[in-house]
């Protein structure tokens, strides 16, 4: 097993350091071109691969291009037009009432504040953090999805469980200026080695420092469950 740092904020510096060597160009995979369209693609990417979202919103943005387009869709059409999508008959009602509430309320214009975001249906902390961050360049909260709950647990990084817990922790250890990068390159480090089921020991640069390391760890500390189990 790997011999994490003295203390969790030196373990997250080293890990945000290593991780920004390994991948200088981590960023969000989603495609977009305006906050509508950052929207759009972060509440369809819930459960969802943001490949397959970015393939789906390649012909979706041209069809819906206003909140008013969206707004004034008809709901089992929009859906049709999300078939491939995880749960699209209930992204479409999302998609139709947020589009709704932009155009009643906000001058048809996406929110900027967490509480105005979170009032959309659909819209949860996770999904406004990453609107703010990257539609408006407002930080003031870390993404949680499950690659940052996964190896932030794995790490030793922090021994909470659920999202909100994990974000609240997190913000007293990660340095401010990581905030917005530390989701992305914990992303981006999830998807390419340590991934859910058969993380890549062998090769991660986080081993010597991961006290899940299979080579002698008997316990995954994001499951909490054994290596063989």
């Amino acid at each position: 097993m790997g011999t994490p740092l003295p203390s969790r904020e030196e373990q997250v510096e080293e890990v945000i350091e290593r991780l920004w060597e390994e991948y200088p160009d981590a960023t969000i995979s989603l495609n977009f071109s305006n906050r509508l369209e950052l929207l759009v693609a972060v509440v369809l990417s819930a459960q969802c691969t943001d490949e397959r979202v970015n393939n789906e919103t390649e012909h979706l943005f041209e069809k819906y291009q206003t909140p008013e387009d969206y707004a004034q869709a008809d709901e089992e059409e929009l859906a049709e037009d999300l078939n491939s999508i995880t749960y699209f008959n209930s992204k479409a009602d999302y998609l139709k009432s947020s589009a709704q509430i932009i155009v009643d309320e906000h001058d048809g214009e996406v929110p900027d504040t967490m509480g105005e975001l979170t009032d959309l249906k659909g819209v949860g902390r996770k999904t406004a953090n990453v609107i703010l961050q990257h539609g408006y360049d407002l930080v003031e909260g870390i993404v949680v999805d499950t690659h940052v709950q996964r190896l932030s647990r794995r790490l030793g990084i922090t021994e909470e469980e659920r999202p909100e817990a994990i974000e609240e922790d997190l913000l007293d250890i990660v340095p401010e200026d990581e905030w917005k990068w530390y989701t992305h390159l914990l992303i981006s480090h999830g998807r390419e080695v340590c991934t859910a089921r058969n993380p890549d020991c062998d090769a991660c640069v986080l081993s010597e420092l991961c006290p899940s390391e299979k080579g002698d760890a008997d316990v995954d500390l994001a499951s909490g469950e054994p290596w063989d189990a």
